[in-house]
């Protein structure tokens, strides 16, 4: 690979401009003279490294010269990866995705940079260049796809990984994508990626393919885990680690099951879940990761269990039931079901609210980027408000319930919760009579978004 004559005539002019010799630009740039000279007067080979030194040396922007690095390293046949491997890096790093997309096609054409070019969206996807892998993973499966590979597998994966975000119809279609290549991965990669999916249609409240995706996890998890600690196939145990022990995918399972039958009204069903993973007096491991976990699901099986009696109509429970949430951190999942209890069998919780008023008023969403906390918990968040909306309406607080409304709705337009905002445009149609001018205007505008779209995600409300 050679310097092009235009990168290396602007260099000598600047030299000229400047009145540098080749040994003083170099001291500069930190490169040896004779290395310096050689780039200048020969077709030497320039690495990015020391293209790098160079336009930090010539106080250019990093990436000055990077369309024109395209053109030199993609002329020469082969490509040397060990060369435009770096060079490819810092494309991603500066986000010339231009200079990444142009040198990739042409790596495209030889599968067996494939290798290489996944190492590289690897990587990308760690460090957060969302954009970059997303392009290499898409050219990546494109020219997968014949294979039925492990790697065609993990790159449909990131790919869904990457889309879900808060449009929950852009999420929908991920997770329906993706369905059909999870059980295409390593079994380790498959428990977080079943996770995922679950968690992704539970923000969906797609109740049936939550219990399905969570009970694969769960079967898979056990099988696992039975490997892991049969006798007789020591020396057999996976290679891969998954993210959490492997026994809090088995418990997750049961907790996700048990969500999906409360929701459909199979109350009963879902406390022989609880149960499942209230006792976990079976895991052998007490090291101090497991032994959080299995506080974890010990105290969620506690509160969910009062949330199942709750749903289920035993109203004397109540009481217990706040009083355990009063020491939690993230307490909206919890107002929800005391706000569903409210509504469904037409109780006063005043008290409650005002108990947790600096909590409500006070809560801002979580900067995490796992599927939970940025697919579940704003789905909760809208619909605690529209709960509360209905639950002040109800008694007649007209002003305070339509702000409830307002902050529900709009949060539900953001998120394109179809379903959610069509029952808050019901909601205000019920009661729009008791809405004064002003806020008739600014509800009425978000129905007029609710008309303009073709349908409604599906789901509880």
């Amino acid at each position: 690979m050679e310097i092009t004559p235009k990168i290396r005539a602007e260099i000598q002019t600047y030299l000229k401009e400047k009145g540098l010799s080749k040994t003083q630009f170099g001291h500069i740039a930190g490169l040896n003279p004779g290395t310096m000279s050689g780039i200048l007067t020969s077709n030497r080979p320039i690495s990015v490294y020391q293209l790098d030194l160079i336009t930090a040396g010539m106080n250019l922007p990093p990436d000055h010269f990077y369309e024109r690095y395209v053109e030199e390293c993609t002329v020469d046949e082969p490509i040397n990866w060990r060369r435009i491997c770096p060079f490819l890096y810092r494309c991603v790093q500066f986000h010339r995705l231009d200079c990444l997309q142009r040198v990739v096609s042409v790596l495209l054409d030889n599968l067996g940079y494939l290798p290489n070019l996944f190492e590289l969206a690897e990587a990308s996807f760690q460090n957060g260049y969302q954009d970059a892998a997303a392009y290499l993973y898409e050219n990546i499966a494109e020219s997968e796809k014949q294979q039925h590979s492990e790697r065609l597998a993990l790159s449909h994966y990131r790919l869904f990984q990457i889309a879900v975000g808060k449009d929950q119809n852009l999420n929908l279609n991920a997770a329906n994508k993706f369905e059909t290549f999870v059980h295409r991965l390593h079994e380790i990669d498959q428990l977080d990626a079943l996770k995922d999916l679950a968690n992704v249609y539970r923000s969906l409240s797609l109740w049936d393919k939550v219990y399905e995706f969570a009970y694969q996890m769960g079967q898979l998890g056990q099988i696992q885990y039975d490997l892991v600690h049969n006798s007789k196939r020591k020396g057999t145990e996976p290679q891969k680690s998954p993210s959490k022990p492997l026994f809090a995918y088995i418990a997750y399972s049961k907790l996700l099951c048990a969500n999906a039958c409360d929701a459909k009204g199979d109350h009963e069903q879902a406390l022989a879940h609880i149960r499942g993973y209230a006792d976990l007096s079976w895991v052998k491991e007490n090291d101090p990761d497991s032994l959080y976990w299995k506080n974890q699901y010990q105290q969620w099986a506690k509160i969910n269990t009062y949330v199942n009696k709750l749903m289920s109509g035993d109203i004397s429970i109540l009481p217990d039931y706040v009083e355990y949430i009063a020491g939690e951190q993230h307490i909206f999942a919890e107002l929800l079901n005391v706000m569903e209890t409210a509504n469904r069998y037409n109780i006063d919780v005043d008290h409650i609210l005002k108990r947790f008023e600096s909590q409500i008023v006070n809560y801002h969403e979580s900067s995490s980027d796992d599927v939970f906390t940025q697919q579940v918990l704003p789905e909760e968040y809208v619909r605690f408000w529209y709960k509360l909306a209905k639950y002040s309406l109800n008694k007649g607080r007209y002003p305070y319930g339509f702000k409830c409304l307002l902050n529900a709705w709009e949060k539900a337009e953001f998120i394109n919760k179809g379903l959610l905002s069509h029952n808050c445009a019901m909601l205000f149609e019920r009661f729009k009579a008791y809405a004064v001018s002003e806020t008739r205007d600014q509800l009425h505008s978000l129905w007029e978004k609710i008309d303009q779209k073709d349908g409604f995600l599906l789901g509880g409300n």
